[in-house]
């Protein structure tokens, strides 16, 4: 879906009313902005730290791969994956689903919807914008406002995640 929607918003959400359900839950934050950075191996040591609880060294993507694939292929993993835009990202992360143990949820936002395709996805569910009168209800309720400004709706309708707070 388009950026500002809340893809996010409702990863973390759908996140913390299930990781209890799971050994290790992971959330892997602004992916694609990390990649770009040219941080492919920290955020594999982060899933491997996150999921594991303990620190794993290694020196190239593609030993993380394999670690990756080893240590956590009988486990029941929740991990998401934020905002990617390449599959190569999900190649790197999380592979196939086939690496992680029966049960596991790999939950991936991403702008691409032919990304979830071609990674194969079964289930997905695009994120709309909300409509002007659904933004001015979600605004006025969370900012307890009398009467809500046509500005502030035009705000909560382009930027849902505005309304969390300071991250």
């Amino acid at each position: 879906g388009m950026p500002g929607t809340g893809k996010t918003t409702i990863a973390k959400i759908v996140y913390n009313e299930i990781q209890y359900q799971f050994t290790s839950a992971n959330f892997l934050q602004d992916v694609r902005e990390t990649f770009n950075k040219g941080c492919q191996l920290q955020l594999q040591q982060q899933l491997l730290h996150d999921t594991m609880g303990n620190d794993v060294e290694f020196s190239n993507i593609n030993k993380g791969i394999n670690i990756i694939k080893a240590r956590l292929n009988s486990k029941k993993v929740l991990i998401v994956i934020d905002d990617v835009d390449h599959l190569e990202q999900l190649k790197l992360l999380v592979g196939s689903p086939k690496w992680f143990g029966l049960g596991s949820i790999i939950i991936i936002t991403t702008r691409d919807q032919h990304l979830l395709g071609e990674y194969g996805v079964d289930i997905s569910y695009k994120v709309e914008q909300l409509h002007y009168k659904e933004a001015i209800q979600l605004f006025s309720r969370q900012k307890r406002l009398c009467k809500p400004l046509k500005l502030h709706g035009t705000l909560c309708s382009r930027f849902p995640l505005r309304l969390q707070g300071p991250r």
